[in-house]
C-alpha cells in the first residue's frame, strides 16, 4: 500500500516540477458566467458577488457519482455523513446543512424538514451538471430563510451544440476492499444515460437517467446475514446500502429576447438499516430449536419536482420567473428478519417518515431605467410548505407532527456603476410569515476594478433561519430524560461580511497566473440549541447562543498548454457561546487549518489525462459539556489527509473514454474525536464516521 501511495505523490511532484498552473475547478476564467446572485447571467469577472464555480470538465475529471463527492475536495466545506440515516449534508464555516441553501437552477431543492436547507447531497446525481456555483455569507436578501452560511446553486444544462447527443456511461467502485457485480453483492455501480435533441433553431429537448447502487460497507460488523452470539461482534453495516434512481426531461423555447423551458424529475431511493442487534428466540419444540431474528428497517424515498422558467422582456423591462411544485415523501416500514433462513416473518405497515409539498415562485424584474449607469431589481418570493414529521423521525409528542408555513417576501436592489471600475449595489428584503414574526434583511456589495484583470469586493449582508420540525416539536419524556421542544423559538439571525481580491495575468513563455485573497466574518444571533433548564435531565431547545466565524483564504493557480496546478489554503477560527444553567462556555476562537492542490495534465498527442486532488485538514478544537457538575472542556477532533488520483483515455475519435483510479489513497474512515457533546438523552460519540476507505473505480464514457 505505502507503494502506491508513493508512486502517486512522486507522480503529483513530476507534474508541479513540469510547470504549475490553473486549477482545474477553473475559478478564473474570464469567459464563465454565473447567475447566482446576478441580476442575469453575465461573466465571472464582473459579477458583483465573489463566486467560485465548479464546471463539468472538473467534476468528469474528479469521476465524482453525486454532489457530495464533488464538494468534498473544496476547501471550507465539509460533508457530514449520517450512516444511520444515510444522508450526508453540507457543513460550510462551521455551520451544519440547516444554515446552507441548495438549490437547482436557482430555485431550492425540497428536502426531509423543509425547502433547501438540510439537504441530502447524496441524493443529487451530477447526470447533466453543468456547473457548480457557490457563495460563501449571508445571502437573505436574494435567497431568504437559511442562507446563512452560504448558497450552492447546481446549474444543470439546458443547450447543445449537435443536433443529437447521447452519451451514457458505466461506472464501477470498489468499497474499500469489497466489490462484486452479482445481486446482494458488494461495491458501488453506477450507469447513466443522456440524450439532447435540438427539434429545431427554438426548440431543445433533453432526456437524462441516473442509478447509483452502493452496496454498503461492513466494516467492524459482520453484515446482514450474521446471527452470531458474541456481544463483542456486531449484525448489519457501518454504511448501510443505498440504491437511487432518478431521471429528469426538459423541453425549453428560445427566440430573440424570450425563453422559456419546463423540466420534471423525479427520484427514488430505497436505504436499508440492519440492526446490529439478533435476538435468539428458543422454539420449544423439545428440539432445542432456536430461530435467530433481527428488527430492521427500509427507508424508501420518492422525490417530484416539477418546475417552469420564464426569461422576457416587457418592453425594456427584464423580467425572470421561476415555479415549481416539489414533493418529497420518505415511508419506512420495520420488519422481522429471519437470519439463518433469510426470510421476512413480519412486516409492519408502511409510514411516512418525513413528507413535504411545496409550492415555489420566485420573480424578478430589472432593468426598469435601461439604464447602464444605475438600474433596480424588484422581486417577491413566495414558498407554501406543508409538511409532516411521524413520531418516529423525531421524540415528538402524540401523533405525526404537521406544518404549514405559508412565507411571502419582497425584494428590492439597486446596481450603481458609479464609473467603470465601481459598482455599488444595496439591496433589502421583508419577509412575512404566518409562523413567525416579519424578518428584515439587507445586504450591500461593492466591487472596484483595481485594474484590467483585478477585482476587489466588498460584500456585507444578513439572512435569518426558521426553526426545525425537532426544534419546535420534540417531546421526549421517560423516567431517565425529559427533552423538550419549544414552540416559540424565534429565527436565527445571521450576518457575513466579507472582502475578495482576485487577480489574473498572463507571464513568460505563456504562463496563465491567477490568485486571490479573501476574508470572510459570520455571525450568527438567537441560536437555537438543546440546553439544560433543570438538574438532573430535563433540557430544553432555547435561542440562547452566539457563533462567530472567521475565514481566511488564498489561491494561486497556474497555467500553461495541457497543464494546470492549484495551491488552496485557509484558516478558519470559530467562537460559540454556549450555556447550561450556571455554566457558560469560553468564547475565544478555535482555529482550523486547511490546504489543497490540485494538478490537471493531458498528453499532448494521444490525450491521455492524468488528475490528482489533494485536501489537508487540520486538527478541529470546540468546547463541549463535560457534565452538569464540571462544565465545559475542549475536545478535539483529529486531522486527516484527502487525495484521488484518476487516468482518463479518449478512444475512437473520442467517441469513448475509459477511466481508471483510486480515491482517498490515505484511506481515511473514521477519526478519533473528544469533542462530541451528548444531545439530551443521546451520548456522545468517541469516533466520528466520514468515509468507508480507499476505492478504486474504472469508469466507461460513450458519447457521439
Amino acid at each position: 500500500m505505502k507503494k502506491k501511495v508513493l508512486s502517486v505523490l512522486s507522480l503529483s511532484i513530476a507534474f508541479w516540477m513540469n510547470a504549475q498552473q490553473k486549477d482545474s475547478l477553473n475559478k478564473n476564467k474570464i469567459e464563465e458566467v454565473v447567475i447566482t446572485g446576478q441580476y442575469t447571467q453575465q461573466s465571472i469577472n464582473k459579477s458583483i458577488y465573489k463566486v467560485d464555480v465548479i464546471d463539468a470538465q472538473q467534476i468528469k475529471n474528479m469521476a465524482a457519482t453525486n454532489v457530495a463527492d464533488v464538494l468534498n475536495q473544496s476547501l471550507n466545506i465539509q460533508i457530514t455523513p449520517d450512516t444511520r440515516s444515510g444522508n450526508s449534508t453540507a457543513n460550510i464555516m462551521g455551520l451544519d446543512g440547516n444554515y446552507v441553501k441548495i438549490l437547482i437552477d436557482n430555485i431550492p431543492v425540497v428536502g426531509d424538514t423543509g425547502l433547501g436547507s438540510n439537504i441530502d447531497l447524496t441524493k443529487l446525481s451530477l447526470n447533466n451538471v453543468e456547473r457548480i456555483e457557490i457563495v460563501k455569507g449571508s445571502m437573505g436578501v436574494e435567497y431568504g430563510n437559511g442562507a446563512v452560511a452560504g448558497v450552492i446553486n447546481i446549474i444543470t444544462r439546458k443547450t447543445s451544440t449537435k443536433k443529437v447527443a447521447v452519451k451514457a456511461s458505466l461506472q464501477e467502485e470498489t468499497v474499500r476492499d469489497n466489490y462484486d457485480l452479482k445481486k446482494k453483492g458488494k461495491g458501488r455501480h453506477i450507469q447513466n444515460f443522456n440524450v439532447d435533441y435540438n427539434i429545431d433553431n427554438n426548440w431543445f429537448a433533453n432526456i437524462s437517467f441516473n442509478h447509483n447502487q452502493f452496496m454498503g460497507y461492513e466494516g467492524e460488523s459482520k453484515g446482514y446475514k450474521y446471527f452470531g452470539t458474541d456481544p463483542e461482534i456486531k449484525r448489519g453495516y457501518e454504511w448501510n446500502p443505498k440504491d437511487q434512481y432518478d431521471a429528469s426531461a426538459l423541453i425549453r423555447y428560445s427566440k430573440n429576447k424570450t425563453s422559456f423551458y419546463y423540466k420534471l424529475s423525479y427520484l427514488n431511493e430505497k436505504f436499508n438499516f440492519y440492526n446490529p442487534e439478533t435476538n435468539r428466540i428458543p422454539l420449544n419444540d423439545g428440539l432445542g430449536g432456536v430461530v435467530y431474528q433481527s428488527r430492521d428497517r427500509e427507508y424508501n424515498t420518492n422525490r417530484w419536482v416539477h418546475q417552469f422558467n420564464i426569461q422576457a422582456n416587457l418592453g425594456d423591462i427584464r423580467y425572470m420567473g421561476d415555479f415549481s411544485y416539489q414533493t418529497q415523501d420518505r415511508k419506512y416500514f420495520d420488519y422481522n428478519y429471519d437470519i439463518p433462513n433469510r426470510s421476512v416473518t413480519s412486516k409492519d405497515e408502511k409510514r411516512s417518515y418525513y413528507q413535504t409539498d411545496i409550492v415555489y415562485s420566485r420573480g424578478m424584474f430589472s432593468n426598469f431605467l435601461n439604464n447602464k449607469t444605475f438600474d433596480f431589481q424588484l422581486g417577491y418570493e413566495l414558498d407554501y410548505t406543508n409538511g409532516q414529521a411521524a413520531l418516529i423521525a423525531g421524540q415528538f409528542f402524540g401523533e405525526s407532527v404537521k406544518r404549514k408555513i405559508f412565507t411571502y417576501s419582497n425584494f428590492l436592489s439597486a446596481e450603481w456603476n458609479i464609473s467603470d471600475k465601481f459598482s455599488l449595489r444595496p439591496g433589502a428584503r421583508l419577509s412575512v410569515s404566518d409562523m413567525f414574526d416579519n424578518q428584515f434583511n439587507y445586504s450591500l456589495s461593492a466591487r472596484l476594478k483595481t485594474s484590467e484583470n483585478s477585482n476587489l469586493r466588498a460584500v456585507a449582508g444578513t439572512a435569518n433561519r426558521f426553526p426545525t420540525y425537532d426544534e419546535l416539536f420534540t417531546f421526549f419524556v421517560n423516567i431517565n430524560h425529559d427533552v423538550q421542544g419549544n414552540p416559540d423559538l424565534n429565527p436565527e439571525k445571521g450576518f457575513s461580511a466579507g472582502l475578495f481580491w482576485d487577480q489574473n495575468f498572463s507571464a513568460a513563455n505563456d504562463w496563465k497566473i491567477a490568485y486571490s485573497v479573501n476574508a470572510l466574518y459570520l455571525d450568527v444571533q438567537d441560536r437555537i440549541e438543546m440546553v439544560m433548564i433543570k438538574r438532573p435531565s430535563t433540557y430544553k431547545y432555547m435561542n440562547l447562543n452566539t457563533y462567530r466565524n472567521m475565514l481566511l483564504s488564498a489561491n494561486v493557480d497556474f497555467r500553461k498548454d495541457q497543464l494546470a496546478f492549484s495551491l488552496r489554503g485557509s484558516v478558519n477560527g470559530t467562537s460559540v457561546s454556549l450555556n447550561e444553567l450556571e455554566h457558560t462556555s469560553p468564547t475565544d476562537f478555535q482555529y482550523l487549518v486547511q490546504a489543497g492542490a490540485s494538478v490537471n495534465y493531458k498528453l499532448k498527442n494521444i490525450g491521455t489525462g492524468f488528475s490528482l486532488y489533494y485536501k489537508y485538514t487540520g486538527p478541529g478544537r470546540n468546547y463541549v459539556l463535560e457534565n452538569d457538575i464540571e462544565g465545559f472542556r475542549l475536545g478535539k477532533t483529529d486531522g486527516f489527509h484527502m487525495m484521488d488520483f484518476i487516468v482518463s483515455q479518449p478512444l475512437w475519435k473520442d467517441h469513448l473514454e475509459v477511466s481508471a483510479g483510486v480515491k482517498n489513497i490515505f484511506d481515511v474512515t473514521s477519526l478519533n474525536s473528544t469533542s462530541s457533546a451528548g444531545a439530551g438523552h443521546i451520548a456522545g460519540a468517541d469516533r466520528i464516521n466520514l468515509y468507508y476507505g480507499r476505492s478504486y473505480f474504472a469508469r466507461l464514457i460513450y458519447q457521439f
